[in-house]
């Protein structure tokens, strides 16, 4: 019954539009009356202690990144550098996105920022080559999507401090799943594009490569700074997201200039707002949070997998078909805010390492940034791109099948995760 009140509210609250950080807290209500616990003032204290987390720190600092290389031109340098490095290859703006879709991911962790600047960059390009725009779309959606999974990544700050797990040990053990879901969808670009008749840019000069290498050199040095002070322990993560917003602004104005002090006041404020979404997004969440613990829910939920207990491989698979259902159906953040509470009770109990399950908790959430009929990163893609999101969705379909594919190839094949995560953790 506990349960049923509390999804039964939720979704009741989501269905009648109201926004899904308010329809949390009117959840969390409707659970307090149901337990005869309802207290204005714990209402209020929890929401407040949901937002006061250092590590979510990072989440601020890492979306001023993600704006400030957009706008000062780091962005458009990566994506010059991988147009001479596979350009001229059949399908080459095709690469170039997914070549410049995973190192940018490596800058900023947010997808919506890094399919925006793609979208933005090369769906005209490869419109103006020939490629059909709709399959076009759906690549440059399904590679911004890597974003959440290479480090430094938004998604996986937000899943450490729910589940409270390490946040450096996910950012290192998501380096292999990001470049697997980047090579599934270069293999089926390939596949693709094969059967379109599009003449490929020229290939470039060595003269040419030096130079977009040298141009685009202060922005690809950004991630080595984070990883190695990450796995020398120079930081945390919080603060890694402290010096790659400092990097970026540097970079941005000094170096190479292209960013006015009235662009710098507008990406602050762009990066404020989007902050202030996620932040009440995670206050709201925790006093749903709270009462689960209070009413007992984990227990309840592990109750109800008992059955797959005993095999962590049907029991994974199981938690990432639900997780699938629910993310065509709600957005990456509230979902961990959501699920991860009541998952994760299940994971500690069947035996299961919390970071492994992270990556593949948060690989199945970037792909629901892209599955309809939420999919905001498509969303993203029709907006910029102007096209009917029917389209978007046809396009990106083949691409999100094998980035489904490489999820479950890591449900099988636990070691693709744990043991370069250790490699790198040293």
């Amino acid at each position: 019954m506990t349960v049923f009140i509390f999804l039964g509210s939720l979704l009741a609250a989501m269905g009648v539009g109201i926004p899904i950080a308010y329809s949390l807290l009117l959840s969390g209500v409707a659970l307090m009356w149901h337990l005869d616990l309802f207290d204005a003032q714990i209402l209020a204290q929890n929401v407040i202690n949901g937002a006061d987390s250092f590590p979510l720190l990072a989440v601020p600092f890492f979306m001023l990144a993600g704006e400030i290389m957009n706008v000062g031109g780091l962005s458009r340098r990566i994506v010059a550098l991988a147009l001479t490095l596979v350009g001229h290859r059949r399908g080459g703006l095709g690469f170039v996105a997914i070549v410049a879709a995973c190192l940018m991911a490596a800058l900023s962790g947010s997808a919506v920022a890094d399919t925006a600047a793609l979208a933005a960059l090369l769906l005209p390009m490869m419109v103006r080559a020939g490629h059909d725009k709709a399959r076009a779309g759906g690549l440059i959606a399904s590679a911004g999507i890597i974003a959440p999974i290479i480090p430094p990544s938004i998604g996986f700050v937000i899943f450490g401090v729910a589940a409270n797990v390490s946040i450096s040990k996910l950012f290192l053990a998501g380096i292999v799943p990001g470049l697997l879901m980047g090579l599934a969808i270069a293999g089926t670009w390939w596949w693709v594009a094969k059967r379109e008749a599009v003449v490929p840019p020229p290939k470039a000069t060595s003269a040419e490569r030096l130079q977009a290498l040298k141009e685009s050199g202060w922005a690809l040095f950004l991630p080595v700074i984070v990883l190695v002070g990450l796995k020398m322990g120079v930081f945390t993560p919080t603060e890694a997201a402290v010096v790659a917003a400092v990097y970026a602004l540097l970079v941005a104005t000094l170096v190479y200039r292209e960013m006015s002090w009235r662009q710098t006041c507008e990406v602050f404020v762009t990066a404020a707002r989007t902050t202030a979404v996620i932040m009440f997004l995670v206050a709201a969440a925790m006093v749903s949070a709270w009462l689960m613990t209070v009413a007992d829910i984990p227990s309840k939920m592990v109750g109800l997998l008992e059955p797959f207990m005993g095999n962590q491989t049907l029991l994974l698979i199981a938690i990432m078909l639900l997780v699938m259902a629910v993310g065509t159906a709600m957005d990456m953040t509230p979902t961990i805010l959501i699920m991860t509470p009541v998952l994760m009770p299940v994971i500690k109990a069947a035996g299961i390492d919390p970071v492994y399950f992270g990556v593949l908790f948060i690989m199945n959430n970037a792909i629901g940034l892209i599955t309809p009929p939420v999919g905001t990163v498509l969303n993203v893609v029709a907006g910029v791109g102007r096209m009917k999101m029917d389209d978007v969705t046809r396009g990106v379909l083949p691409f999100m099948a094998a980035q489904f594919a490489v999820m479950f190839l890591l449900v099988f094949i636990p070691g693709l995760v744990t043991v370069p995560a250790r490699w790198f953790a040293g």
